[in-house]
């Protein structure tokens, strides 16, 4: 019982320090397409941006965000191969999508906005979580133990 509660809480602390990476995305991350998807597209004005900048810190806001889910995952289910298999999953998508918003971003039109918002999304903001954990879950519910 004691064990469940300590996982909870592990748990709940790494979901708060996912929320408080967003909270505070302004402050710790370069970013002008967060102001630019707030209320600039809607005129057409492409925000001023550094290419260098904006990459290492969308890496580095990434490398928080999958840290921390696998960090979750690790508490949930103590696993090797979901450990595994995680690492892979998000090292692959972070090659995959960072690909596809250099590309998009270096030929940035009015065309992109919608394709380049939601690849952002799944650079920045840790939406992978939220179907591992589910996944996993149910994987080991119907998985008979050994």
């Amino acid at each position: 019982m004691k064990s469940k509660l300590l996982k909870i809480i592990g748990i709940g602390f790494l979901f708060l320090l996912l929320a408080l990476v967003r909270v505070f995305e302004n402050e710790l991350f370069y970013d002008p397409f967060i102001q630019f998807y707030k209320q600039l597209h809607y005129i057409n004005k492409t925000p001023n941006y550094s290419l260098t900048n904006l990459l290492i810190h969308t890496f580095f806001r990434y490398s928080i965000n999958s840290l921390l889910s696998i960090l979750i995952l690790l508490i949930a289910f103590r696993k090797r191969d979901i450990m595994r298999f995680t690492i892979i999953f998000y090292t692959v998508l972070f090659f995959v999508l960072i690909s596809f918003y250099t590309v998009i971003l270096l030929n940035f039109t009015e065309e992109f906005y919608k394709i380049f918002f939601y690849v952002r999304r799944f650079l920045i903001q840790p939406i992978f979580i939220l179907l591992l954990l589910p996944a996993f879950y149910y994987q080991q519910k119907i998985t008979p133990q050994k």
